[in-house]
C-alpha cells in the first residue's frame, strides 16, 4: 500500500507532462499552418513573427493559431533595436545572457513603440540584423535616384 502511494505522484507528474507536451505540440502545428505564406517566420513561447515582403505580422502562439495579431510595415519604422534587460545593445556584439530580449520597432513620432518577445538572444541579434538590412534596403529603393534610373 506503501509503495502504491509513493507511485501515485509519479503518475500524477507524468500525466501532467504528457498533457503540456501535447499543448506545445498542437501550438507548434497551428503555427506551422500559420507561417505557410510568410517567407520567414519564427516561433518561440512568447511570440510568433512572419515576415511577407515589407510587411511584418506578430502575435502570441496559442494552440488553436496566434491571437493578438499585429501587422506593420517596415518602410513605417524609423529604426530597430535589440533590447536585452530593456537596454540597447549592439547587434553585431550582443551579450551572452539576459532576462528580457526583445526587437523594438521605433516608429516616427506619435506612433507606439513595438515591442517583440524572444527567448534566445542570438534568435533576436539574427532577426534585427536581417530586419535592418531590409529596412535599408527598402528605404534605397524609394530614394529620387532609384525612380529617375527607371
Amino acid at each position: 500500500m506503501e509503495r502504491g502511494l509513493l507511485w501515485l505522484p509519479l503518475l500524477a507528474i507524468f500525466f501532467w507532462l504528457a498533457w503540456s507536451g501535447w499543448k506545445e505540440y498542437q501550438k507548434v502545428e497551428a503555427y506551422r499552418n500559420w507561417a505557410q505564406p510568410f517567407e520567414r517566420a519564427k516561433y518561440d513561447i512568447y511570440s510568433v513573427l512572419g515576415q511577407k515582403n515589407n510587411d511584418l505580422t506578430w502575435g502570441v502562439p496559442t494552440s488553436t493559431g496566434p491571437i493578438n495579431l499585429e501587422s506593420f510595415s517596415l518602410q513605417e519604422i524609423q529604426s530597430i533595436q535589440l533590447l536585452v534587460d530593456n537596454q540597447a545593445v549592439d547587434l553585431e556584439t550582443p551579450p551572452i545572457k539576459g532576462r528580457t530580449i526583445a526587437l523594438e520597432f521605433i516608429f516616427p513620432e506619435p506612433a507606439p513603440v513595438i515591442k517583440i518577445p524572444f527567448t534566445e538572444i542570438p534568435l533576436a541579434a539574427e532577426w534585427g540584423k536581417y530586419l535592418q538590412q531590409q529596412l535599408k534596403r527598402s528605404r534605397q529603393d524609394l530614394t529620387p535616384e532609384a525612380f529617375n534610373d527607371q
